[in-house]
Order: C-alpha cells, then structure tokens, then sequence
C-alpha cells in the first residue's frame, strides 16, 4: 500500500515509521483535542507521518457493564473535528457491516478489530467503502494466515489493505508477539506493530483486562529494530481513569520521549 493514499497524511520524505495514535475510546471532545494537539505536535516536531487514533464505540467488552461509547455519531463528529482542525488523517475501527459506512463519511481508515478479522462481510463492506483498511491480526491466527484477509480486500478492487500485529495469546492470560511475523506480513501488506494491545493481559477474573505498559519501550524499540513500518500505540493523559484499557495505555507524558528514541533508532537501522 502506499501511504500517500491516506489523506492529509504528513512526512513521508522523512524516512521515518509512520503512526497511528491516540486514545483507546472517545470520552469526550476535550480529551480527544487536548490528546490530538499534543501528538501532532510531537510527530510534527520529529518529522513522523501521524494518523489520530480513537475508537468511536467500544463493542467488545469484558463486562456488561463496561464502557461501550458516547454516541455513534457524537464520538464520529469529533474525530472529523480532530482532522479538520489540526489536518491530520483519523482512524477507529468497525464492528458491524453498518458500521463501515458510517464510519467512513467521517473517518480516513477503517480499521478491522482482531477478534473480527475472519468476518468475511464486515472486511468486504469495509474494503468496498474505497476507504484504507486496517486489518488486525487476530490473536489466535498465524502471521502467515493473513494472506487471506488481505486477499478479500484486495478482491472488492481495493489497494489500500494494511495489517497490524497485536501479539498472539499466550496461555489464558497474557499476550507475546513472535517478531518473526513482522517480515513475514510486510510480504503481503504494509505492517503496523500495535504496541500497546500487545501488552494485553486478558481474561481477568475482575473482567478488567490487564497490561504490562512498563514493557512498552522495549515492544516498541525492538518494532523499529526488525523494521516494521508502522508503530500503533494507544496513550492518554490519565491512563489510569481512562474509561478504556487504561491499564496497557503509555501516559501522554512519555510520549515524546519514546518517539524520539524510536526515530534515532530508524535513523541508525536506514543506514543498513
């Protein structure tokens, strides 16, 4: 895929990964702008091309009593808000066949959840909006499997297919990404490591879904060290009141830090 297919995307003369970034869930206006304004200041600093991330409802959920969203369309305006206002693409991903084309007269990529990536119909009505398809690896399915669902976009006339790694489960509880499918993925689409969501530990008693984000420099660094093309990390300002995987989210604090580590470290690997 080529990037330059996602509009207003930014810097790809840099040589850097590109990211996608943002909350887990859209709490609010005020929390998805203050986040946006700090990311595309920092990404624009360091010259790395930046998609604002943030899901518009929640489907998939723990508990019942889990938060889901605030609004379909409530949650889709702001996210066109945040591209408006600060020219940047968005992404949020999709549950339903519905979903797709609502979605997608607010949002610029499409993005396929893992426990949803077999759903034969939902990629077909996502790939036939036209619109940047983010497929995510399922956490149950082999690198080398996604051929196929990169095969079905790719069959409804659509170029635009990307896949992301979210780590693969490892006993009942936890999560581990095999590096080796990073390369093996780059030979069907462009690949995405999604750091965060890799630091899942699922399946908790208290229907709370865990995570290791101490851990998230070192998934992240050791991503751009294989040369994965893109980096997916979900922060936010108060992870640990956020309404979503708060638990495996990078503060927003630590972010610059990391991205500049993240650039130095493809500076050196380009050089190979």
């Amino acid at each position: 895929m080529n990037l330059q297919n996602i509009p207003k995307i930014k810097h790809l003369d840099s040589g850097n990964f590109f990211i996608l970034a943002g909350p887990c869930a859209i709490e609010g206006e005020e929390m998805a702008m203050r986040i946006a304004e700090k990311l595309v200041g920092i990404t624009d600093k360091l010259q790395i091309p930046y998609v604002f991330k943030g899901s518009f409802k929640k489907a998939n959920r723990s508990r019942i009593d889990s938060f889901s969203g605030i609004g379909d369309e409530i949650a889709l305006k702001i996210l066109e808000k945040v591209s408006k206002e600060f020219g940047v693409p968005t992404v949020t991903d999709i549950h339903t066949n519905e979903d797709a084309a609502m979605a997608a007269a607010y949002v610029d990529v499409l993005q396929i959840p893992a426990f949803l990536v077999r759903q034969t119909d939902l990629v077909v009505a996502a790939a036939n909006t036209g619109k940047v398809v983010n497929l995510k690896k399922g956490q149950f399915m082999s690198p080398e499997s996604m051929k196929h669902a990169v095969q079905k976009v790719l069959d409804c006339n659509n170029p635009n297919v990307m896949l992301t790694d979210r780590g693969s489960m490892f006993g009942y509880q936890d999560m581990i990404v095999d590096f080796r499918g990073i390369p093996t993925m780059q030979t069907m689409a462009t690949t995405v490591l999604d750091v965060t969501h890799s630091l899942q530990q699922p399946n908790q008693v208290a229907g709370v879904t865990g995570g290791r984000p101490d851990m998230i420099e070192t998934i992240a660094k050791a991503g751009i060290a294989v040369g994965v093309d893109g980096i997916f990390i979900e922060t936010h300002f108060d992870p640990a009141n956020a309404k979503s995987d708060g638990a495996n989210m990078l503060h927003l604090d630590y972010f610059e830090g990391l991205m500049t580590k993240l650039v130095a470290i493809r500076q050196t690997i380009n050089q190979f």
